[in-house]
């Protein structure tokens, strides 16, 4: 499914999120998720006696007390994180030196220098994990991990040692990562499941938006871009208007990058905005397909024949896009708000004119709303814990502390009286914190380290209760997405494991497509255009797409079982 083709930047929006004040916007609970695990969830280790690993003295085990109190002597795990852009160290700010004084667990993270997939696999090939390791949940290696006896089921884990986890932990959340021989392995941060999402859906807002400078915008019009012919008439208005900006070539439309699977915003985030159904009656649809789809990867071709599409967007990586963006060389884009949230906030304190703002962009022929990812089940990441663990009853205490309220308001308020403060009645963020956390996030993570510095175990459905209101320039972006929402929850985790036959197929699949999609932007003609595209389909059927389509329809009957059942 399109969804899942590029995943990592699909969830990696949440991690943007944090990197400044809407972490809470992906959700809207008021904390109650974290505390659904109730007597049903309770195991018949509730009784046991705690090993001598739990602390120094025996002590009763309770679903109901905190295991982390029993034992707070200095300890420290090693903990990988599978995302090489990961800048901080625990203990450098009072958040982390609070936790750690707290429950005497200190961390050391291990983090990848580059290729996040080589370092695991290594990792992985030696047989040997530090004691956490947090991934994203669409990584192959979670299966390896837990089909090579690699990982602990954390419900053994608390069942010996800590069942208060159970009492923290979403039943829903643990129901969805049940495995076939019905152990539990991986727990997810900012996670959302439908039951949230029928309760809290109005509050939630996404990460993609197709946004233009507001003062460009503004001068050329305010046009209507949802049709082909005004989203090519703005962009060449914009063009003609200023196709200088600060003495360098205005960029009239940005677009994720290119990768080696594809590109976000040719795929779903363009079906998105046209409103591509995923499935129809029961089946899953291939939206890459859809007549409204193909109409607009046309317009962009047009809009490439007319000078309108940058040589810089085909070849741009993350990094040099940030620094166009940070220079407001771009006119319009189609990309995921949270991933420029510090050059937003560049722009806004030296113009708050030459902001991005959101706009109605790309629509389908009946003008319909967009259809926008929301939160999902699967959350972003998972956080495991290894069988070479140092200290299995200590770690399973301290992953239980992390994912209880207690432990999220620890990571995301902080320390009370350095980062909050209880103001007019309200635990709150103080006003100078919150002011840095808007204005230099990077210099907020290492003086303050709350806000979700260290997101692990993050659950911003507990969150929302503290979350301050979104301020601007960053409140536009999320509110324009309020209502455009949806749950995708039924379509995650249906794709097959890449070793297996037909998760071979879906890698040539998406090989293919990372090198069509730049041919189809780049056809001199609509005829070309209509030849590489026949192409490229029969090439995807020849490759094998209807086994893949198979695996994936099963997949996501059985996700609507399991869902059902919540």
């Amino acid at each position: 499914m399109d969804m899942k083709r590029k995943p990592k930047k699909i969830m990696l929006m949440l991690m943007a999120a944090i990197m400044v004040l809407s972490v809470a916007g992906c959700s809207g609970n008021n904390g109650n998720a974290a505390n659904k695990g109730n007597s049903a969830n309770k195991t018949e280790g509730n009784t046991a006696e705690a090993t001598a690993t739990t602390a120094p003295e025996a002590t009763a085990l309770s679903a109901d007390e905190p295991g982390w109190k029993s034992d707070t002597s200095p300890i420290t795990f090693d903990w990988y994180l599978n995302f090489a852009w990961f800048p901080n160290k625990w203990g450098v700010d009072p958040t982390s030196q609070y936790i750690t004084k707290k429950t005497g667990v200190d961390i050391n993270f291990i983090v990848p220098a580059g290729n996040e997939n080589e370092k695991l696999n290594t990792l992985i090939a030696s047989g040997k994990l530090p004691d956490f390791i947090t991934l994203g949940w669409y990584e192959d290696a979670v299966k390896k991990m837990i089909e090579g006896n690699l990982v602990l089921p954390l419900n053994k884990l608390a069942e010996e040692y800590d069942p208060y986890f159970f009492k923290v932990s979403d039943p829903d959340k643990l129901g969805w990562y049940t495995q076939a021989d019905g152990n539990v392995y991986g727990y997810p941060n900012a996670s959302s499941s439908p039951k949230d999402f029928e309760k809290y859906g109005d509050t939630y807002v996404s990460n993609q938006t197709f946004v233009v400078r507001k003062d460009i915008y503004e001068a050329i019009g305010s046009p209507d871009m949802r049709t082909p012919e005004g989203f090519v008439a703005a962009l060449k208005a914009a063009k003609e208007k200023f196709p200088e900006i600060d003495g360098q070539p205005m960029i009239p439309l940005g677009l994720h990058e290119f990768t080696a699977t594809g590109n976000d915003s040719l795929e779903q985030y363009i079906q998105n905005y046209l409103a591509i159904p995923r499935e129809k009656d029961g089946k899953l649809y291939n939206r890459e397909i859809d007549p409204e789809y193909i109409r607009w990867m046309k317009t962009l071709r047009q809009a490439n024949q007319d000078g309108l599409l940058s040589k810089d967007i085909f070849i741009d990586k993350r990094p040099q896009m940030e620094e166009k963006i940070a220079q407001g060389r771009y006119f319009s884009m189609l990309y995921q708000r949270t991933d420029f949230v510090p050059q937003q906030g560049t722009l806004y304190q030296q113009d708050p004119n030459k902001v991005y703002i959101a706009v109605d962009g790309p629509a389908n022929t009946n003008l319909d709303a967009p259809t926008l990812n929301g939160p999902a089940i699967s959350g972003w990441t998972v956080t495991l814990i290894s069988k070479d663990v140092k200290d299995k009853a200590r770690a399973i205490k301290f992953l239980s502390y992390l994912n209880s309220e207690e432990g999220n308001k620890d990571l995301y308020l902080g320390e009370k009286g350095v980062s909050y403060d209880t103001i007019d009645g309200k635990d709150q963020f103080k006003p100078e914190v919150f002011d840095m956390m808007n204005k230099d996030r990077a210099a907020f993570d290492k003086k303050y380290g709350s806000s979700f510095t260290f997101w692990m175990l993050m659950n911003t459905n507990i969150t929302a209760q503290w979350t301050p209101k979104s301020v601007e320039p960053f409140k536009q972006l999320e509110d324009w997405t309020r209502g455009k929402t949806k749950s995708i929850s039924e379509f995650d985790q249906i794709d097959p494991l890449a070793s297996s036959p037909e998760g071979i197929i879906l890698s040539k699949i998406k090989d293919l497509r990372s090198k069509m999609l730049p041919k189809l932007l780049m056809a001199p003609s609509d005829a070309e255009f209509d030849s590489i595209w026949t192409d490229y389909i029969k090439k995807q059927e020849d490759l094998g797409l209807a086994k893949v389509q198979a695996f994936q329809q099963t997949k996501y009957e059985e996700n609507k079982v399991k869902l059902s059942q919540k």
